[in-house]
């Protein structure tokens, strides 16, 4: 073969790859590829890790289970325990819908049994993180919450993926350590059974069937019960002032009857009324909200005495 014919093959061959090279590019920017998901925390992955484990299980799980228990990789619930919370490690978790949905978390009424046993139904209170850019009103709430590292401060102030997941985990970590706290003491607060990344798990509070207990708001209460229920609501603001907390967004919308009994819940937002700049004005915010509800169904402003009331929860958190 001559020269000429040779370069002029050569040439022929690298402007075939050329070409090759560059309608595979054309091709592959066509295509939607799959979006970047950010960096989660580790908690989180851990628990993403394990559903993928229980999703491609080989077994069947039992009684038609959505997952195994996660008790055994939660952090734990107070002692002494109820004797209701199930701890066996060869329990199920089966998820039976949704309860309520909100801005920052949903929640769904799951059924956690050792097989052949009915169980027993948990709350099941799940935060979101990357599907909202803010949280509701979570500049003045985490207040006093930061974390050590600037990294995750910077990820966390500037809504990043990785920071949304953050404060997820971080209103998640505060509710499950309020409900413990609260708990303990005696305040009506729902059993916190464990709390595992972004997921927490309540006591149910609702009939046998899975219908949850109502709303202060969605009741029309006669004289009498509507006095008993106010005098609920000022025990439970003094036990959580005696706490040094305020709810930080107390209304009849978080506030259930269960078996008569008035039950204080939504509690990723508790605010230290000492280390908060803005604490007592929360505290101030939650006792005019209620007592407005109160007032609206007919109870006196002589019965709720917001001024009076103000003032011995502002001495029961010792700032009086």
């Amino acid at each position: 073969m001559r020269q000429h014919d040779y370069d002029e093959d050569h040439k022929e061959h690298e402007f075939n790859d050329r070409f090759d090279r560059l309608a595979r590019r054309a091709r592959r920017n066509r295509q939607p590829g799959p979006e970047r998901a950010g960096r989660i925390t580790e908690s989180e992955r851990v628990r993403l890790d394990r559903l993928r484990e229980d999703a491609y299980t080989e077994t069947a799980l039992p009684d038609g289970a959505d997952r195994w228990t996660t008790w055994d990789e939660a952090e734990q619930g107070p002692l002494p325990r109820p004797d209701w919370v199930i701890t066996g490690l060869g329990a199920v978790d089966t998820d039976l819908g949704v309860l309520k949905t909100g801005k920052e978390a949903d929640v769904h009424l799951l059924r956690r049994n050792l097989p052949g046993t009915d169980g027993v139904l948990l709350a099941a209170k799940r935060y979101r993180s990357d599907e909202h850019k803010l949280f509701h009103r979570d500049a003045g709430y985490l207040e006093g919450r930061r974390m050590r590292r600037s990294r995750e401060n910077r990820a966390m102030a500037g809504r990043t993926t990785f920071g949304r997941n953050l404060i997820a985990e971080q209103w998640a970590a505060a509710e499950f350590a309020s409900l413990c706290r609260l708990w303990t003491i005696g305040a009506p607060v729902p059993y916190p059974v464990q709390r595992n990344g972004t997921e927490v798990l309540l006591e149910f509070l609702g009939d046998d069937g899975g219908a949850a207990a109502p709303r202060l708001a969605q009741l029309r209460p006669e004289p009498g019960e509507l006095a008993d229920l106010w005098h609920q609501a000022v025990a439970a603001l003094e036990l959580l002032a005696g706490e040094g907390v305020a709810h930080g967004d107390l209304s009849a919308y978080n506030l259930l009857v269960h078996e008569g009994r008035l039950m204080v819940i939504d509690l990723p937002q508790v605010v230290d009324v000492v280390a908060n700049p803005g604490g007592l004005e929360f505290l101030a915010r939650d006792v005019r909200n209620i007592a407005g509800w109160f007032h609206a169904r007919g109870l006196s402003e002589q019965v709720t005495a917001i001024d009076e009331l103000l003032a011995e929860l502002t001495n029961a958190a010792g700032l009086g």
